[in-house]
């Protein structure tokens, strides 16, 4: 069911949009006497003023975690180098096609508006006082949203559980009793893919040197946002909790035997050296009794060749006819863009959380029987009925699924990484000096 969520197991490249959340706006870009260019990649560059841009808003973000700030060339190296990462994902995302509708943009401008309880000309007026502006912030969304919609199609969607995967999993959990949940932090220092055995003992040496340090008492966070490569390393590469099973088996070994506080060996994986913090642990619970809601659904995919407007315009006139007597199933086989089509569009019972947030708001705002307008996901757009609903105890169903989702969600990181280090690698890059 290619609508179902892709995983939320340490999401990247939403730094920007997060920091625009959370503290409204970032502090004023740096001046600089000269606004040169300090990367090319493939046909297009990055300058000394975009640099000192992120590197005030990735500042004030340790600030207000009470991080101390690496020292700023190191800081600044490291930056540069997301930025050419982002700047290659997106190339790759535009030049296969992937598009971003203007309107998705604005709504999610108003997420970030609602969030620091204002209206848009609050926000315009509080991003014009720090020397921002709302173009700035929507072409960071525009960007964001470009590379989550190539990794949805490269990645999330080509990851397949087999049941057997599932039985494997399952028996093992078994045998260990009660899953335990982690609350650790990573640094990652990548290997390139097909590297040479030189780069390969640079890049360890460079790891050693972290683990060094932190055997010395530096401070985890900053060593994370200063030298690791992760998604989430000016995050200070903090995880949360996660269960066991969404995380990789060379994770879990690791962690198992620390004890809070203390720092796990040096750890060697296909995307590089990771080393890992124990901050806690616990057991978790698997009982659980939900409202499942049987639904069926039509489902147009936007493209180069079908945009937002028409999308939601064939829609509109699927409902009309839908309205008028016309089954909804019938309409679903000739009509829906999922594999759910030659089933009439139905998708079984769901549970909570088992799709996108767009589509679950829209599912449960429906009573029984009840056709939605036209819902737009990050799958396309979707007509929706609600069949029925029922109180069920799910723990042993919960049991598979919570498996399925763990492993769907390991092979899908472990894709995810693999995909940007391949497009990183592909890119045209050239560095320059910065000052």
């Amino acid at each position: 069911m290619r609508f179902f969520k892709h995983p939320e197991w340490h999401r990247p490249l939403m730094l920007a949009v997060l920091i625009a959340a959370s503290a409204l706006v970032p502090a004023r870009a740096a001046i600089v006497p000269l606004n040169h260019i300090v990367a090319v990649v493939n046909d297009e560059v990055i300058t000394r003023q975009e640099l000192a841009k992120r590197y005030a808003e990735v500042a004030q973000s340790l600030s207000r975690q009470n991080t101390p700030l690496p020292a700023r060339d190191v800081l600044e190296k490291q930056l540069l180098e997301r930025m050419v990462t982002e700047l290659a994902l997106q190339q790759h995302a535009r030049s296969t096609g992937v598009r971003v509708d203007p309107v998705q943009v604005e709504r999610a401008l108003q997420r970030i508006a609602a969030q620091n309880k204002l209206d848009m000309a609050g926000l315009q007026a509080a991003l014009e006082k720090e020397g921002q502006s709302l173009d700035g912030v929507r072409t960071t969304i525009r960007n964001e949203i470009l590379i989550a919609r190539a990794r949805e199609r490269d990645v999330d969607n080509r990851v397949a559980v087999s049941d057997s995967e599932i039985e494997g999993y399952l028996q093992t959990r078994a045998q260990q009793g009660v899953e335990t949940e982690y609350n650790f932090a990573h640094i990652l220092v990548t290997v390139p893919e097909n590297a040479s055995p030189e780069q390969i003992q640079a890049r360890r040496a460079r790891a050693e040197d972290i683990l060094a340090q932190l055997d010395k008492g530096a401070d985890f966070a900053q060593l994370s946002a200063s030298h690791s490569d992760a998604p989430n390393a000016l995050q200070g590469g903090a995880f949360g909790w996660r269960p066991s099973g969404k995380m990789p088996a060379l994770f879990v070994d690791a962690l198992k035997p620390l004890q809070p506080g203390q720092v796990a060996p040096l750890l060697k994986s296909s995307n590089g050296f990771h080393i890992l913090k124990l901050n806690d642990k616990r057991g978790l619970d698997a009982t659980l009794r939900v409202t499942q809601t049987h639904v069926r659904h039509i489902l147009i995919k936007t493209n180069e060749l079908t945009s937002e407007a028409d999308a939601r315009t064939r829609l509109l006139q699927l409902k009309e006819r839908i309205d008028n007597g016309v089954k909804f199933d019938e309409l679903a086989r000739l009509h829906s863009e999922d594999a759910s089509a030659s089933k009439g569009g139905d998708l079984g019972w769901i549970n909570p959380g088992d799709t996108v947030p767009d589509f679950e708001k829209a599912m449960d705002a429906l009573k029984p029987n009840e056709v939605s307008v036209p819902i737009q996901s990050p799958f396309g757009w979707h007509l929706i009925q609600v069949l029925e609903r029922r109180d069920q105890d799910v723990t042993q169903e919960r049991q598979k699924l919570l498996a399925r989702q763990a492993i769907r969600e390991r092979k899908a990181e472990e894709a995810f990484q693999d995909w940007v280090r391949q497009i990183r690698d592909a890119a045209y890059v050239e560095l320059r000096p910065i000052n």
